[in-house]
C-alpha cells in the first residue's frame, strides 16, 4: 500500500511539474492555449502544443499575453481593441501582413472609396477611402481590416475632373 502511494505521489508530482512548465497563451477572445512558445516574432507567436514537434503561429492581434511556465513571467503581447460600432472606425486597424490574421475570425469584405467628383489631392482622397474603409469595418464590430486592394483612378476625361481612390479589405474580429 505504501509503495502504490508513494508511486501515485511520485506520479502526480512529475505530472504538476510537467504541466508547470506549460506556457499559456492567452486569447483575446477568451481562449487559452497550452503549448510550448518557440518564439515571439514581429507579427507572430509561434508555438508547439504540448507533446507536437509541429509549429503552429497565431498572429499577435489575436493574443493578449503570454505566461511562461519555467519562469512565471508574463509577457503583454498586445491590447484587446473594442469597436461597438460606427463611431469607433478611428480604433480599427489597418493589417497588411497576412501572418497578422491568423487567429482570427474573417466576417466579411468591405470597401472604401471617394466619389468619381471630388476636388481632393491624392493624399486626401487616400485618407478618405481609408476613412470609409474603417467605417465599414466598424459597423460589423470588427477591430481589423487586411487590406487587399488600394487603387487610385484619374477620372478627369470628364468635365468635371478628379480622382477617385478605392480601398478593398476584409474585416475580422476576435
Amino acid at each position: 500500500m505504501k509503495k502504490a502511494l508513494l508511486t501515485l505521489a511520485l506520479l502526480m508530482g512529475t505530472l504538476v511539474q510537467l504541466l508547470a512548465q506549460t506556457d499559456k497563451i492567452y486569447k483575446h477572445n477568451g481562449e487559452t492555449v497550452d503549448g510550448n512558445v518557440v518564439r515571439v516574432a514581429e507579427y507572430t507567436v509561434v508555438f508547439k502544443y504540448l507533446n507536437e514537434d509541429a509549429e503552429q503561429t497565431i498572429g499577435k492581434y489575436a493574443v493578449e499575453k503570454i505566461v511562461y511556465g519555467k519562469s512565471g513571467r508574463i509577457e503583454k503581447v498586445t491590447d484587446k481593441v473594442t469597436v461597438a460600432g460606427k463611431d469607433d472606425w478611428e480604433k480599427v486597424i489597418i493589417l497588411e501582413d497576412k501572418s497578422e490574421i491568423s487567429g482570427l475570425t474573417k466576417v466579411a469584405d468591405v470597401r472604401g472609396k471617394t466619389g468619381f467628383i471630388n476636388y481632393h489631392t491624392g493624399n486626401s482622397g487616400d485618407k478618405k477611402a481609408e476613412k470609409k474603409l474603417k467605417e465599414a469595418a466598424a459597423e460589423l464590430g470588427c477591430p481589423f481590416v487586411l487590406l487587399t486592394s488600394e487603387k487610385s483612378s484619374n477620372t478627369s476625361n470628364n468635365s468635371f475632373g478628379g480622382n477617385q481612390d478605392i480601398k478593398k479589405g476584409i474585416a475580422y474580429k476576435y
